[in-house]
């Protein structure tokens, strides 16, 4: 089993050139191998796969106008070419878009070490390949285990992170047997972050919504710095320490959610939405607040908990009627708008909360596969019934319409 273990590092100002170095130099290769790889496909209508990258990498570091690239990792920089590699495979296989630049101004500022990297947890130091001394890291969880390879990160407000990714050679645990007294479903929202279908509620903690005022301050002061002051630069860094408060708030929050989900004595399945997030963001009245949730970043925590800890986890399709549908009788309620928070079944009299009443109906589709799909194919019949009711109605009462 893989388990990736973050710490903090506190490199002397040497080491920080040095590390800076390493990231400019892999956003280099990283850009110049996209360039290359284009200009071959466009000309000569050929792909350059990694191989031969690295090998016009070996090339580029001969050439003395290049020579600053001999001052860090080699594999270092031929992990650059494998993240370009992996993001053609993803474009190939239709996952993401084109890959593209990347930009030094970005937040994402890391280099990757596949090799040679040892952690000493006794004495708190990290041991590089390129760097003579080494470096001050902070062990707040010990591991045990084989390093596979160690990723180096800096944070737009100067922190420096290693990543260590280790093989702890502990086989994952056996999924439990699905029972539906063990089962839960559970429905992302915005006010109420999740909703479990056994009437529990987890309130969403609003990280951006609480320092949204806080924000607006900050960037409109510097935006009246002089650009590349360094005036500009210390409102600049006001910013990203705010900005670092709020994904730390969340991820703090997730990350405790999805443990207490996964640690239930009573849970040993868990059914949850397939939610289509970038085409969501695409309504600009809820964009920011279904943006300051991070719905992808939870579910992903959640679904590699269910892995480590032995939990069933199971994804229904993104166009199951789980909020529209009673979960008492099966009826379904095509009057449902999104401003409903509540609603009383027609058929059956029973009172239901918009976001429990989906997290059953979630439930109930994930542990009866099939049984969803009738009840889909029977909202579509439905509503296509009622919309050709609505044709012939209209047409009897307007005779210019036939």
């Amino acid at each position: 089993m893989l388990k990736g273990f973050k710490y903090r590092i506190y490199p002397t100002a040497d080491q920080a050139v040095l590390i800076n170095k390493h990231i400019g130099c892999s956003r280099f290769i990283y850009n110049w191998a996209l360039e290359q790889r284009a200009k071959a496909w466009n000309s000569e209508k050929k792909t350059l796969n990694r191989f031969k990258i690295n090998n016009l990498i070996t090339s580029l570091k001969k050439n003395d106008e290049y020579s600053w690239l001999r001052e860090v990792n080699s594999q270092t920089l031929q992990g650059a070419s494998d993240d370009l590699d992996k993001a053609f495979n993803s474009f190939f296989q239709k996952k993401n878009k084109y890959p593209t630049f990347k930009s030094k101004h970005c937040s994402k500022q890391s280099f990757r070490v596949p090799q040679h990297a040892v952690v000493d947890q006794d004495n708190g130091l990290l041991h590089l390949p390129k760097f003579s001394e080494p470096i001050k890291i902070v062990i707040s969880r010990r591991f045990n285990g084989h390093i596979l390879n160690v990723t180096i990160s800096r944070t737009p407000t100067g922190k420096y992170y290693a990543s260590v990714l280790v093989d702890t050679g502990v086989p994952a645990k056996p999924c439990k047997k699905i029972n539906v007294k063990t089962a839960i479903g559970l429905d992302l929202g915005i006010k109420d972050f999740v909703a479990a279908s056994d009437g529990r509620k987890f309130s969403n903690p609003k990280a951006l919504y609480k320092h949204e005022r806080k924000l607006k301050k900050l960037q409109h002061k510097a935006s009246r710095k002089v650009k590349g002051s360094n005036n500009r630069h210390k409102a600049n860094l006001r910013t990203a320490k705010v900005y670092e408060k709020i994904s730390n708030i969340r991820n703090d929050f997730q990350h405790k959610l999805s443990y207490q989900l996964t640690h239930e004595n009573q849970v040993g399945t868990i059914a949850i939405e397939d939610l289509s997030v970038s085409n969501m963001l695409k309504n600009h009245k809820l964009a920011r607040a279904i943006s300051d949730c991070g719905w992808s970043s939870f579910v992903n925590k959640l679904t590699y908990k269910c892995e480590w800890y032995g939990i069933n986890l199971i994804t229904i399709g993104r166009f199951e009627p789980s909020s529209k549908l009673c979960s008492h009788c099966g009826a379904i309620n095509h009057d449902l708008k999104l401003s409903d928070r509540e609603w009383t079944c027609t058929s059956c009299n029973t009172h239901h909360d918009r976001d429990v009443n989906a997290a059953k109906n979630i439930k109930s589709f994930g542990l009866n596969p099939k049984q969803s799909k009738i009840r889909s194919e029977r909202s579509k019949l439905t509503l296509g019934e009622s919309r050709r009711s609505n044709a012939t109605h209209l047409t009897q009462e307007s005779p210019t319409l036939r």
